[in-house]
């Protein structure tokens, strides 16, 4: 039986993934907008911004794919930007106006599913934080709904993040494999970076 080796490898790639990202993870969850105790509807409306410049792209590059986390073997996709939308139609963000953040350069077009596995781990991950911030800053922001922050789906984000994480450990296996996950979820937290610092990427 495989069964031990397998469940080593399973953890690998999470294991992997953490580490990669940790230093990334931790910048971007100290100066986002919202990080502030006192963050405001200005706040959110650029948070909303940084994140539809970051997305955006991203689902453009996607279209048509279907293999890797866009195929069988992925979750259904969840409306993040319509969320997004929806959110900043809200009446009590009509007087921000729209943050300018750097354009990106395009998502590469022949990226390998582990690679991009490991872009997912970063949006999926990034609804988890969200539901933290739901929590924190739903009373401070009322009466805004904060559609993306809350999510989409019944019982929050946890159930999703489950099933992606089993997916995800399924379909990424191989050391190889594992390296491009990486790769693809370093690049994933580089781009916002950029968009949230203003950097020169």
């Amino acid at each position: 039986m495989n069964r031990p080796l397998d469940t080593a490898r399973e953890s690998d790639v999470l294991t992997a993934l953490r580490r990669a990202t940790a230093t990334r993870h931790e910048r971007l969850d100290s100066g986002l907008p919202l990080s502030k105790p006192d963050a405001s509807l200005a706040d959110y409306a650029h948070h909303l911004q940084l994140l539809r410049d970051w997305l955006t792209p991203l689902a453009a590059s996607q279209q048509g794919l279907t293999d890797g986390p866009q195929g069988p073997a992925g979750i259904a996709a969840a409306p993040h930007l319509a969320l997004i939308d929806a959110d900043l139609a809200e009446p009590s963000l009509a007087d921000y106006g729209r943050s300018a953040h750097p354009q990106q350069q395009p998502w590469p077009a022949q990226a390998s599913p582990a690679y991009r596995w490991g872009i997912a781990y970063v949006v999926e991950g990034s609804q988890l934080g969200g539901a933290v911030l739901y929590k924190r800053l739903a009373g401070q922001l009322a009466p805004h709904p904060l559609r993306y922050l809350r999510g989409a789906g019944e019982g929050g984000p946890g159930p999703r993040w489950r099933a992606f994480m089993e997916a995800l450990r399924a379909e990424v296996r191989s050391e190889g494999e594992v390296a491009e996950a990486c790769a693809g979820a370093c690049d994933a937290f580089d781009r916002i970076l950029v968009l949230a610092f203003d950097e020169k990427g």
